[in-house]
């Protein structure tokens, strides 16, 4: 590949970034293992979750939602190294992370619906499982995306859903911008 293609492809990659919202999650999959649904998703394509935080007691915990039962789970971090790190998810509080079915790669999405966010400011447009988990629907457009690329798939045709740079080496998750 040239030199050339190569930056182009990288500033492509660079631009789709979204930076309206700081993103910056890590989870310890050594920490957790499988049957941890966020763990166990890294190996299976098509698996995706919705992934919150909340602080409880001065302990973080880590609320997800699969897309193919609606299973959720609440993981306590326990640890004085994993409650140390910052845990900032999005626009709304949420990031869907998972392998896609098309690529395989692992992809992360803000949670809030991509057009609600840029064309009425705010922060109140979640995201939800449709479709058997294959798509994510926003409650306020209408819009449905398709899970595995994040372009609209159903309802008006608008902006595909603002994603974050993801990563699994085998024992941090990463989701970040």
């Amino acid at each position: 590949m040239s030199l050339t293609l190569f930056l182009c492809l990288a500033c492509d990659e660079e631009n789709s970034i979204y930076r309206g919202a700081k993103c910056y999650f890590v989870f310890d999959a050594t920490l957790h293992p499988a049957p941890c649904h966020l763990t166990a998703a890294m190996g299976n394509t098509g698996h995706f979750l919705i992934v919150t935080a909340q602080m409880r007691q001065g302990v973080r915990h880590i609320l997800t939602t699969r897309n193919y039962d609606q299973a959720t789970e609440d993981v306590t971090l326990a640890t004085a190294k994993e409650n140390q790190t910052s845990c900032l998810l999005g626009a709304g509080g949420a990031v869907i992370i998972g392998r896609s079915s098309y690529t395989g790669m692992l992809v992360a999405y803000d949670g809030q619906c991509a057009n609600c966010l840029a064309d009425l400011g705010g922060t109140n447009y979640p995201l939800s499982w449709t479709k058997n988990g294959q798509q994510l629907q926003c409650s306020r457009c209408k819009r449905s995306y398709d899970v595995n690329n994040g372009v609209v798939a159903q309802g008006e045709a608008g902006r595909q859903l603002y994603t974050y740079y993801a990563a699994f080496d085998g024992s941090l998750i990463r989701a970040w911008n």
